[in-house]
């Protein structure tokens, strides 16, 4: 009998407990809080956007979204090396934003960094999953630079078959093209 009232004493617990935390990462939080730099980002406006996120930083200096939007902007403006910093940080906060690991990766690939740019579309390909192909064509592009063409084009459709046209117009091109025969007609 003790044992079914303290199962059911139990049942509630959990029930209370589910109702009255909150479910919100500090990610979602912080996405909501800074919605009006996100915009900013959005409609082009960099250098205003770069001086919201920079402020945010200062305000909020374990944000790994603001961070994160920071280090997009520098990505943006071309400060790959700033970027890189701002995105790696954001990371050692919050290691789940998957946006993160492919803008680090875009600007470890900018400055010729092949390898650990591969490693980082890697990790936004695991965290992205099928949801976005842009982390796939990226991937396939760094695997070019490492002479690994049969994966990248097996990335390239991947892309494809997830509606990027910018994988199509890359499978178009060497070293993805097939040389005709030399005995074959037009």
């Amino acid at each position: 009998m003790e044992v079914a009232l303290l199962g059911l004493l139990f049942m509630i617990y959990l029930v209370m407990r589910y109702y009255l935390i909150d479910h919100e990462t500090p990610a979602d939080k912080d996405t909501k809080r800074f919605q009006e730099g996100i915009l900013l980002v959005k409609q082009r406006e960099i250098e205003t956007a770069f001086d919201y996120f920079n402020n945010a930083v200062l305000k909020y200096p374990k944000s790994a979204v603001a961070y994160a939007w920071r280090g997009k902007c520098q990505l943006l403006v071309g400060n790959h090396y700033s970027a890189i910093y701002d995105l790696t940080q954001a990371i050692s906060i919050d290691n789940t934003l998957a946006d993160c690991y492919l803008d680090r990766g875009i600007a470890l690939y900018s400055v010729d960094q092949f390898t650990e740019a591969f490693r980082e579309f890697d990790k936004a390909v695991w965290h992205i999953r099928d949801e976005r192909p842009d982390a796939y064509r990226w991937r396939a592009i760094a695997r070019i630079q490492l002479r690994q063409i049969s994966q990248a084009e097996n990335d390239l459709r991947r892309a494809v078959l997830l509606g990027d046209e910018n994988a199509f117009q890359l499978l178009r091109q060497p070293p993805f093209t097939r040389p005709l025969p030399v005995n074959s007609k037009r």
